[in-house]
């Protein structure tokens, strides 16, 4: 009995508290009733912590787009992390792209140009959907934890003791609004001493949840000291991540060059060379050949080569590595001798390094004279 007793006292208490600060809010929003301000100090700190959530959220929901374009697959991410689970890994565009260009490359054949240079080129990829699976990584855990950590840690214990000033602040000017028409009224002395009573223990009580709250607030200074070695880890990891990117291509660019320039294409040239009239073993463009002593392997030298029973030297144009035991390794540079077999299909000669012979494609190689 008595148990229940309190809890409706209690309930009582709350209730009135509660209606108290109603009727004081909305008095102060009507202009009828004064409003205890905060010191200059602590406003600038409220301003400052209500900046720093509000860009932070930004700065974080946006680093989140950059690193996970799609929005699926953010929501994916989401309910597993609130699930206290890993999300299953999926291979990402890059890794895609690559693995496309490398079914492709083999499927056209490795031997051939174009084969070979797409699967050089899937492989860049898929190096680079690592760098990019590395970023993501690495960037999650030094840079967007931290900010996830202060929007729902630090600030939310902010914004609840922020709350509580208010409520604090609406039961002091409540009190003094009561104390003030006590003493208007020429009430009683005991109503107003009890009055007056209440006032001070309604100040004590602002006072020291104000200055709670500005301790907490003085702390932002810190979070932005913490945010700002985040932000650097964050530079530091893009910074590698396109540096990595960067030696990729750079790599794939110089395997590519090495290709022979009449399987290059642009908008306005198809990727097939023009064949060169019988009386020239060079191809007319001067960009194709550095010295009259090298002739480019053009369809006429080759049925040339084929047609006779001697061997020729050949400058290997770039790397090839021999898909079965007829076919021999290349490497880009390097000189070999070539000659022809009856009955070999016409993509190839057979090549021959010191005691090694095997099949190679004549794409790849650059006649000499």
């Amino acid at each position: 009995m008595n148990i229940m007793d309190f809890n409706v006292k209690k309930l009582a208490a709350d209730a009135g508290t509660f209606l108290s600060r109603a009727v004081q809010f909305t008095e102060e929003k009507l202009g009828q009733a004064e409003k205890t301000e905060l010191d200059a100090h602590l406003e600038n700190l409220l301003s400052k912590a209500e900046c720093t959530k509000i860009w932070t959220e930004k700065i974080m929901k946006q680093t989140e787009v950059l690193l996970q374009p799609n929005p699926n697959a953010r929501i994916e991410e989401f309910v597993y992390e609130k699930l206290d689970r890993k999300a299953p890994s999926r291979i990402n565009n890059p890794e895609l792209l690559g693995q496309y260009m490398i079914d492709a490359g083999t499927e056209f054949g490795p031997g051939t140009a174009y084969g070979n240079a797409l699967i050089k080129c899937g492989e860049t990829q898929k190096r680079i959907g690592t760098a990019d699976r590395e970023l993501i990584q690495t960037s999650a855990l030094n840079f967007l934890t931290p900010l996830r950590n202060f929007i729902e840690g630090d600030y939310k214990t902010i914004a609840k003791e922020r709350k509580l000033l208010q409520n604090k602040r609406l039961d002091l000017d409540a009190a003094k609004t009561r104390l003030k028409k006590a003493k208007a009224a020429e009430t009683r002395a005991s109503v107003k001493f009890k009055s007056e009573q209440e006032l001070r223990i309604t100040q004590s009580e602002f006072d020291r949840q104000a200055e709670i709250t500005r301790l907490l607030l003085e702390g932002i200074s810190s979070t932005h000291a913490h945010h700002l070695r985040c932000l650097n880890d964050f530079v530091e990891a893009q910074m590698t991540y396109y540096a990595q990117c960067y030696q990729y291509m750079l790599d794939l660019q110089k395997q590519l060059g090495s290709f022979p320039s009449s399987y290059h294409s642009n908008n306005n040239q198809t990727s097939v060379a023009p064949v060169p009239s019988a009386s020239s073993n060079v191809i007319g463009s001067s960009a194709l050949t550095s010295t009259s002593s090298l002739v480019i392997a053009s369809p006429s030298n080759l049925t040339d080569l084929k047609e006779c029973s001697g061997s020729r030297r050949a400058r290997v144009l770039y790397d090839y590595d021999a898909a079965n035991s007829t076919e021999l390794s290349l490497l880009a540079d390097e000189v070999i001798t070539v000659f022809s077999v009856v009955g070999m299909d016409s993509d190839w000669l057979m090549g021959e390094r010191g005691n090694q012979k095997g099949r190679v494609p004549i794409t790849y190689l650059e006649l000499l004279n």
